[in-house]
């Protein structure tokens, strides 16, 4: 199994890295995709995987991490897509949630960062929260690239729209939630080739583990098996299933 995005440079799991990643390979999680959400945070990133040779990254500027000036860091990221270990450019995108950054900031940077990813031929990872509609709207624009919608936690319109459009839906610890059914209509109804299982860890615990508070790569097998009761596959055929999609998405050669 493969946890296709994780913040493993976030200090409460890089702080017990090694504690993390046996326990991931005692579930049966081998390989993981970090994700950078900023400068620092990718250079971090990067660090991880010249260490370990199972973990690759996706980095950009996240659109609740964006500051003044990000337009002008750009080209740092375009240099350091150029490292082997970087499989794609993200997370990015716009979140009409929080509303930390404005949004004119958020879409500035979102189109940059859409520009990179088409100029290099990669994949992009999107963050969109309370967006999804102006997120497409965005991306239409860019018809050359491949993006999963990690965390999906919309409707099943939107979930349809993001399929008509060619792109992924990666789903994480809130399709356990017992009160979640809508979104477990949203995972029955997106194609087998076209879903990403994911822990979005350290957040989001999945169930059974919902009362820790800090989740890690190894709880994604709860949120594939859930997947696989949905989809009535048992859960090798889910992992299998959903590395593929991995490996594809991702371009991640073995």
């Amino acid at each position: 199994m493969i946890d296709s995005h994780c913040h493993l440079t976030d200090s409460r799991l890089h702080g017990q890295l090694d504690a993390v990643l046996t326990r991931a390979a005692a579930a049966g999680v081998t390989r993981f995709v970090t994700i950078g959400t900023d400068l620092e945070d990718a250079q971090a990133a990067l660090i991880l995987c010249r260490t370990h040779s199972n973990i690759r990254c996706a980095i950009g500027i996240h659109p609740n991490h964006a500051q003044p000036g990000d337009l002008e860091r750009i080209s740092l990221f375009r240099g350091l897509q150029a490292n082997p270990s970087v499989l794609a450019v993200g997370e990015i995108g716009l979140d009409y949630f929080h509303k930390f950054v404005p949004l004119t900031l958020q879409r500035q940077l979102f189109e940059a960062q859409l520009q990179l990813a088409q100029d290099l031929s990669r994949p992009v990872v999107i963050h969109s929260r309370e967006a999804v509609n102006d997120t497409l709207a965005v991306l239409r624009n860019f018809s050359t690239i491949s993006a999963v919608f990690h965390c999906f936690t919309g409707t099943s319109d939107e979930a349809r729209a993001i399929l008509d459009a060619g792109h992924y839906i990666g789903f994480t610890g809130p399709i356990t939630y017992k009160k979640n059914d809508a979104l477990r209509q949203v995972v029955a109804l997106v194609p087998l080739d076209r879903l990403l299982v994911e822990t979005d860890a350290p957040y989001l615990s999945p169930e059974p583990v919902r009362s820790q508070k800090t989740n890690e790569p190894a709880f994604v097998m709860h949120t594939a098996a859930v997947v696989g009761q949905i989809k009535n596959l048992i859960l090798p055929e889910i992992d299998r299933i959903t590395t593929e999609n991995t490996l594809r998405f991702y371009n991640w050669k073995q």
